[in-house]
């Protein structure tokens, strides 16, 4: 335990610490240095990427070309991220940021979401460049460990079953993806007891039994977050979307908070310039998980007939999961009046503003909707550990299983307790694939721009052939 503590500090603790005007402090962590850093880079060499491609983002996802017999298209891929990126964070971890930093935190999460688009583009496609036909599922497979193996192979000029750092992110993922099992059903658990008053055994035994009847079909996993995941954010969506038209009137307020408090003197005077910045980056950082590797994994497994076209719409994904459903959950808070809020934080904060915009039905539709993003969000992480388990154990249905069954467990014990020390795994295990992630991304990253350039090459010709 010593050792873990040890390896979250050193990812997540303040490695340097910045002096601000008011006597208050900056502190940056190493994996936030890192994944700026990353994304500015990025965003520079894929000449603003997020900005200029959006158009043709919101046309792929509108694209119809299905995935060719047991693969899968590459909006089922967006879908699959989508629904491990929606999750439960987007709700309680939202509030939990503006809480602490204020309004002005959800400017920062904005700008970070622009900046981690154009990392998210790299990553997922270099995971289409370097993917892999899939014996056991069909299709293709692929993300990091494959192209960190790619280039560990190319370096040291001979071939091998594993590379290190491939099997460090791998192992890696395993972990953070076990541990996050265990949350979503506390989470869970906890939500619908405050709500409905289950028991959480109860809602442990239907959770598992429901789960085990989807992750452990071969196929079942895509053909569920197809229907769930537009259900329940298009819900949340329109939701929120009633709240902001029912208090159009508080908007121009709202959004002169948020800005005047994202720069605003009076943070900076009272010592808390630091926190709105910090609350706002790491939320969006580690929201829409850009960098971390998580998402190629899905990426890796569309069949599309380009490379880029699998960037994009991951890239596509980071902005739908920060700009517009994190918003959201923000929005319903800062609309609401500060008396009905004041002193709560998390659940209870957004059921509280809820309850305020909806009356009851609000505190029932957040356990509800919260139910719905976790469990999409327990299938989609097994998504992703489809290929790390190949990448390890080879390609046999006893080890798929096996990690299936490890999962539904703690997700069973998630709903009866929580335990910390699993919950600091699971961030040790996302901030190790973070870096171990990075090591390729930045060598590989030219190959995803010459993907970049070429795609764009082709668009301009399609736009030559339109009337």
């Amino acid at each position: 335990m010593k050792l873990l503590y040890g390896i979250y500090d050193f990812m997540w603790g303040d490695l340097v610490t910045i002096p601000l005007p008011g006597g208050g402090t900056l502190g940056l962590s190493l994996l936030v240095i890192v994944l700026v850093l990353a994304g500015l880079f990025f965003t520079v060499r894929t000449r603003f990427l997020p900005v200029r491609l959006f158009p043709e983002m919101l046309r792929l996802v509108t694209e119809r070309r299905p995935g060719k017999k047991n693969g899968i298209s590459g909006v089922q891929t967006f879908i699959i991220s989508t629904a491990t990126r929606v999750g439960m964070g987007n709700l309680v971890g939202v509030v939990a940021a503006v809480s602490a930093g204020g309004a002005g935190a959800v400017f920062w999460m904005w700008v970070t979401a622009l900046v981690g688009s154009s990392t998210a583009f790299i990553e997922s496609t270099l995971a289409q460049i370097y993917k892999e036909k899939d014996p056991l599922y069909g299709g293709y497979r692929g993300g990091p460990a494959y192209f960190i193996h790619a280039l560990v192979t190319r370096v040291s000029r001979r071939k091998r079953r594993y590379s290190v750092i491939a099997v460090l992110f791998a192992v890696s993922g395993l972990i953070c993806w076990c541990g996050i099992s265990q949350v979503i059903g506390n989470s869970v658990s906890s939500s619908l007891y405050n709500a409905f008053h289950i028991p959480p055994l109860f809602t442990a035994i239907v959770l598992v039994a429901i789960s085990s009847v989807i992750v452990l079909r071969k196929n079942a996993t895509v053909k569920v977050l197809d229907k769930v995941v537009p259900i329940m954010a298009g819900c949340y969506f329109f939701i929120t979307l009633f709240i902001i038209i029912k208090n159009v009137s508080l908007l121009p307020h709202m959004f002169r908070q948020i800005f005047s408090e994202a720069f605003g003197l009076r943070q900076a005077v009272a010592g808390g310039f630091g926190a709105v910045i910090m609350n706002g980056v790491k939320r969006g950082l580690f929201s829409n998980e850009a960098g971390s590797g998580s998402a190629p994994c899905a990426a890796a497994a569309a069949d599309v007939d380009h490379p880029a076209k699998g960037g994009l719409l991951q890239a596509l994904g980071v902005f739908l999961d920060t700009i517009v459903i994190c918003s959201c959950s923000a929005m319903i808070m800062l609309l609401a009046p500060a008396d009905t809020i004041r002193g709560l934080a998390g659940m209870d904060l957004l059921q509280s503003a809820m309850q305020y915009h909806l009356g009851r039905f609000g505190v029932v539709f957040i356990a509800v909707i919260l139910l719905l993003f976790s469990f999409s969000t327990f299938i989609g992480i097994l998504f992703y550990a489809r290929p790390n388990i190949a990448y390890l154990c080879g390609d046999n249905w006893v080890s798929q299983t096996a990690y299936k069954l490890l999962a539904l467990v703690m997700l069973f014990v998630g709903c009866m307790a929580a335990y910390t020390f699993v919950w600091d795994l699971g961030d040790v295990g996302i901030g190790l694939m973070t870096l171990f992630n990075m090591v390729a991304l930045f060598p590989l990253s030219g190959e995803a721009l010459a993907s970049l350039r070429e795609y764009e090459r082709l668009i301009k010709a399609r736009r030559k052939k339109e009337p």
